[in-house]
């Protein structure tokens, strides 16, 4: 009986992805076609969150089934990141747009993130006290006991390391090992891989320009076919969002959410008010924040559903490059750096609430001047080589919590909320990158006002 209600469960998803692709195409917009998919995934998630509950055998085994459609798609995304992160930063330079302002752009890129990483640390304390959070009256059930024995293990790699250890980290020793995603900082050091390689073509360009020539046509190949491999993966979104999103609201625990909801109320408040930071530096550059959100949307539609930073990558340069009218290398920069580097949610936010939230039991008054520009300061250092990938709030927590001796065991007791706030985090992530693309845009005179002006979103 199980068996026929997943059968039936899977039809209705394949039904509703018909229903997408045919407005595909009739030509509907693909925002429209994004917010379709993102509301008819809540409703038919929730249903079956209603009908059988969380753990039943037929949520468990249609979801499954989904994850065809949902995960895959987010593993097609996070197939092409590091080759498109390599290939963009080295085509930036035989491009010729970067080499006169990199030293400029890369200054402002870094420069933006990191500050608006520290403005939104001030907003997570500013939260955290506002709303009066207080981390020792949480409860420790059997998941956050587990959950907190896997944080003891990994907080011995974090808690020892210096600040130069850290930064060292970020430089690469086996650039092919760091192609393969295989360390939480592997995508700034392919970064720093492929600035080498692209100040190295430089080089060989000015001594041997045959070669040089020769180079500049294989990366712009490469370039042009994986960018052709982007625009295919993106006409999916629509149909990733769906399962996606079914997942989240079918499996969510509604019961634990509810116990938790003035943590959550308070993270999303501290999220909201960063967003709108985004949108006063947007304004104070003379740009429209209503054509930022009209044409961003999209792109933090699908960070928030999926949790990963990275899977949106190839989401975030073509918003960048396309809809907003920032050049490709510094889109690429922007992009690119925006992984690893001063994260505004999960590097930002997070950290300094579960800090201001600890700091009571540690014996640390969370309202002293010099602990909350302490923790500042820490929170945008420790911000660097955070995973871009679902966990890299809980390496930036960790972190942050050991170089201000504070106890950790409360990343695990928020493990039911977790997924719930991580996806308004991510979705802070993806827009703080996308601003410092922007901005640095601007700054530097190569931004396309005209792009940026029209009001409507590109197709893939």
């Amino acid at each position: 009986m199980n068996t026929v209600l997943i059968i039936v469960n899977v039809a209705v998803l394949l039904l509703l992805i018909f229903g997408l692709f045919m407005m595909q195409k009739k030509h509907v917009s693909f925002s429209k076609r994004v917010f379709t998919a993102l509301g008819l995934g809540i409703i038919f998630g929730f249903i079956i969150h209603l009908i059988y509950g969380t753990t039943h055998e037929v949520t468990a085994g249609s979801i499954d089934w989904f994850s065809i459609v949902g995960s895959g798609y987010v593993k097609l995304l996070q197939m092409v990141v590091m080759p498109l992160i390599f290939i963009s930063i080295v085509g930036a330079f035989t491009k010729l747009k970067l080499t006169k302002n990199i030293g400029k752009i890369s200054f402002l890129v870094i420069g933006i993130l990191l500050a608006t990483t520290a403005i939104s640390a001030a907003i997570g304390i500013g939260s955290a006290l506002g709303f009066g959070l207080d981390g020792i009256h949480l409860n420790e059930g059997d998941a956050e006991k587990a959950r907190n024995a896997l944080l003891q293990e990994k907080v011995v790699s974090v808690e020892n390391m210096t600040i130069p250890q850290q930064i060292i980290e970020l430089v690469p020793s086996n650039p092919f090992q760091d192609l393969t995603g295989a360390r939480p900082t592997s995508t700034i050091a392919v970064v720093i891989f492929a600035a080498f390689i692209g100040i190295a073509y430089l080089g060989v360009k000015r001594k041997d320009p045959e070669h040089g020539e020769f180079f500049a046509k294989i990366i712009d190949t490469l370039y042009a076919v994986i960018m052709r491999v982007v625009t295919l993966i993106l006409r999916l979104t629509p149909y990733g969002i769906l399962a996606i999103i079914t997942k989240v609201t079918a499996t969510s625990d509604y019961d634990a959410i509810a116990k938790l909801g003035k943590f959550v109320i308070a993270s999303y408040a501290a999220l909201i008010l960063m967003f709108i930071v985004h949108l006063l530096l947007i304004s104070f550059a003379k740009l429209s924040p209503v054509n930022y959100v009209k044409k961003a949307l999209p792109t933090l539609t699908f960070a928030f559903t999926s949790r990963t930073s990275a899977g949106t990558l190839p989401m975030t340069i073509k918003t960048q490059t396309k809809d907003f009218g920032v050049s490709e290398g510094i889109a690429n920069f922007a992009g690119s750096f925006g992984l690893s580097i001063g994260q505004n949610g999960c590097a930002g936010v997070y950290p300094a609430m579960l800090a201001v939230m600890v700091a009571p039991s540690a014996g640390i008054n969370p309202t002293s001047p010099s602990f909350i520009l302490t923790l500042i300061l820490v929170v945008a250092i420790s911000s660097f080589g955070v995973a871009g990938v679902g966990g890299g709030a809980t390496f930036a927590a960790l972190i942050v919590l050991s170089v201000m001796n504070l106890p950790i065991a409360i990343v695990g007791l928020l493990i039911s909320v977790e997924p719930l706030i991580d996806m308004g985090r991510t979705a802070l992530n993806v827009s703080g990158a996308m601003t410092a693309g922007v901005l640095t845009s601007k700054a530097t005179g190569e931004l396309e006002t005209e792009i940026y002006q029209q009001p409507n979103v590109v197709e893939a």
